[in-house]
């Protein structure tokens, strides 16, 4: 059997609990799967496995071809491994990233994700959900700051979400790649998801019209920023433009 090549997508923001009425992120998301009706798995660890959360994930993903599940690390399965390399995609949601990397790292979980990510199984997520697959992120994780964060680095250079949607996100990333606190890297507009496969970013996709991503990269005379448009998605699947 041919090993499927390994994916991931970030997303800026948007998705099922940003844009209940607005499926075409997590359509996509599931599309790349290659399966008619895949297993999709949510890890809600940095919301502290939120009920909320996971109450909407369900339904949500209930009503896209798909078979949802969700992982607790607070009621883990027997063979944690075993549970995620059973699904064809894992879903990470948002929250605190440095409380997650934490778990994560406790349970062993970073390297079973990373496995999983090597032998196919599609990784992806919104916000916490996004940065923790890169070396570095833009992270609130501490209460009132924006700072660097040191995460799993299956993709290169640093990422940040929001980056339209919070009004500190975009002038933060930038001071702290020009300030070289951080590697240049990727920043996602909210709509907006970063699909790569391997390690080459292969496809910016969104769900709202205009929505973008940037590289942003240290400069000699400071920080470049770049545009990166996106595909949106609603052309291509047939959906009308989401409503201002």
């Amino acid at each position: 059997m041919k090993m499927k090549k390994p994916q991931i997508i970030a997303m800026g923001g948007g998705g099922f609990s940003m844009e209940p009425d607005n499926p075409l992120l997590d359509e996509y998301f599931l599309a790349q799967t290659g399966k008619q009706k895949p297993s999709v798995c949510f890890v809600p660890t940095a919301s502290g496995d939120s009920d909320t959360y996971i109450v909407k994930f369900y339904a949500a993903f209930g009503r896209l071809s798909c078979r949802p599940s969700h992982l607790s690390l607070f009621r883990p399965p027997k063979d944690l491994e075993e549970f995620v390399l059973a699904h064809d995609a894992i879903y990470v949601g948002g929250g605190n990233t440095k409380s997650l990397l934490a778990l994560w790292r406790e349970w062993k979980l970073d390297r079973i994700l990373r496995n999983a990510w090597r032998q196919g199984v599609l990784l992806g997520g919104i916000s916490a959900g996004s940065i923790c697959w890169f070396e570095e992120g833009l992270t609130d994780s501490i209460p009132g700051r924006l700072t660097t964060l040191l995460c799993l680095g299956l993709l290169r250079g640093s990422n940040c979400p929001h980056y339209d949607g919070e009004s500190n996100r975009r002038p933060e990333y930038q001071r702290h790649i020009g300030q070289g606190k951080m590697k240049s890297g990727l920043a996602a507009d909210d709509g907006v998801a970063l699909h790569f496969v391997g390690r080459r970013l292969s496809r910016v996709v969104s769900s709202r019209v205009g929505a973008s991503a940037y590289a942003v990269r240290k400069t000699n005379g400071g920080v470049k920023e770049t545009k990166i448009t996106a595909t949106y998605l609603g052309k291509t699947q047939g959906h009308p433009p989401p409503a201002n």
